[in-house]
């Protein structure tokens, strides 16, 4: 199971592409994503143990240099956090809906980690800036009341980071919504 992951956003895609190279080979690392988003970034998302994810990620920061937007290191990640970022959740029935919106790829992973956390709510999806002019939006669902907590603790994080875009809790979405968001 994944516990720690680290992330590079750079504004340059031959340079993201070489600091992912660099970065799978400073450390014994998993390569989870590497790919372009909008609007011409790229992105470099990596798991493993703490100091080896620590390890690739600062050696990601000095090789982007001054292509580098943003980055993270999260340890202790809550399960459902990979599922939502690559679109495969086991998510079958859509109740209360809850929805975050982030200019920023690392504000959103935090702000998913943090709602996931928070409250008893499944991730649907985190979206990672692509096609999507390079913001980034998690959907979650749950109990109306753990939704608001989620979506909430979550907000705080973008707040504080001055990336929120907007937030909302929709409590009784339509069915069909469910299979336009999987």
């Amino acid at each position: 199971m994944i516990r720690t992951i680290g992330l590079v956003e750079l504004n340059s895609i031959a340079r993201g592409i070489e600091t992912a190279d660099f970065m799978l080979k400073a450390a014994e690392v998993n390569l989870l994503k590497a790919n372009s988003i909008c609007p011409g970034k790229y992105i470099v998302l990596v798991s493993g143990d703490v100091g080896a994810v620590k390890a690739s990620v600062e050696v990601g920061l000095d090789i982007g240099n001054e292509y580098v937007v943003d980055s993270l290191i999260l340890p202790s990640i809550h399960p459902q956090l990979i599922s939502a970022i690559n679109k495969t959740t086991d998510v079958y029935e859509l109740r209360a809906l809850g929805v975050l919106e982030f200019f920023s790829i690392a504000t959103s992973i935090v702000a998913a980690d943090t709602a996931a956390k928070s409250a008893s709510v499944d991730l649907i999806e985190l979206r990672l800036g692509f096609a999507i002019g390079g913001k980034s939006f998690i959907t979650l669902t749950g109990d109306v009341s753990a939704v608001k907590e989620a979506v909430e603790a979550g907000a705080r994080i973008g707040e504080k980071a001055g990336m929120l875009i907007n937030k909302v809790v929709i409590p009784s979405p339509r069915g069909e919504l469910l299979e336009e968001l999987m």
